[in-house]
């Protein structure tokens, strides 16, 4: 079953009223705090349930999440997360340990948040239309808000791009996924739990700038796959990967193409012609929905298609 991980971290009393929200297929979130209520972030809203979490659920949990040993589990735990077979990450808060300026781990855990993470085959098939011609594809940014649905259609994207899609005339190329937080293809023991397709290598839990300069040197890519690019190395590492003649597909947080062109690093993106397409996405219509499309080109700027 889907969610038989989730399940099996779950105390008893919690499992049993969570169960008929998955079932239905609506939790995005389960957010689990000592001594408060359980509250369930659902695709229509929230849920706060009657259920009071203590720490010997809080303790459950963590021991059932590390498979008893947390030592095992530090580098993820430093990052504040583990991910779960099945693709579903438990995000970690408490008491963190510094030393040298950087998290060296967790203690006195005190809350959970358990992102459910789902496939959806097929959600990038008109986005497909939009971002590849004549089997080339083409430079593109994603920019969306959080939650609606852009990790989502980037790891489909990655399979349509890795195993090809004769309908609109792509053949399989080589991707590789820089997967800085484990979101794209859900490693577990460094195997996708995802299908992001045949053709595609991952480096799973890789800072992007450094993930990016590694693929290009020892991977061969054709496309570049990432998500949440933001500092000034990612975009350095992005303007490597054009210059050695990778396609890249990268997403970033945004409401509208002003947000985006109003930082100095997409401006410089933007105007170089380095991408080529630029997709807006929102919730209105459901997670996904694409609001506008953008080409780029030196002659015309930013040019507003229809979709």
């Amino acid at each position: 079953m889907e969610y038989d991980e989730i399940y099996k971290i779950l105390p008893k009393e919690i499992s049993n009223i969570v169960k008929q929200y998955l079932q239905e297929d609506t939790v995005q979130e389960i957010r689990i705090k000592s001594g408060k209520p359980v509250i369930l972030n659902l695709s229509y809203g929230e849920k706060v349930l009657d259920y009071r979490t203590t720490s010997e659920d809080l303790k459950f949990m963590m021991a059932k999440v590390s498979n008893y040993s947390l030592y095992a589990f530090e580098e993820e735990i430093k990052q504040g997360y583990i991910t779960l077979k099945g693709g579903h990450r438990v995000g970690l808060a408490g008491e963190c340990v510094i030393s040298n300026g950087e998290v060296r781990t967790i203690k006195n855990i005190s809350s959970l948040n358990i992102r459910i993470c789902r496939e959806i085959i097929g959600s990038s098939n008109k986005i497909m239309n939009l971002i590849t011609n004549n089997n080339r594809v083409y430079n593109t940014l994603i920019v969306s808000p959080p939650k609606c649905g852009k990790t989502t259609i980037l790891r489909d994207i990655a399979k349509n791009i890795s195993n090809g899609m004769y309908k609109i005339n792509l053949s399989g190329k080589k991707v590789t996924i820089v997967d800085e937080r484990s979101e794209i293809a859900a490693c577990y023991n460094g195997v996708p739990q995802m299908n992001v397709g045949i053709r595609t290598d991952i480096l799973d839990n890789c800072l992007k700038k450094s993930g990016m300069i590694m693929a290009i040197r020892s991977l061969s890519p054709e496309v570049l796959i990432c998500d949440e690019i933001g500092t000034k190395g990612d975009l350095e590492a992005l303007n490597m990967a054009f210059n050695s003649g990778v396609n890249v597909i990268v997403t970033v947080h945004g409401y509208d193409i002003a947000d985006v062109y109003g930082r100095a690093v997409f401006k410089d993106l933007i105007d170089n012609c380095i991408l080529e397409r630029i997709i807006l996405l929102s919730n209105r219509k459901g997670a996904g929905t694409i609001e506008k499309v953008y080409k780029v080109s030196r002659e015309r700027g930013l040019q507003c298609l229809e979709i």
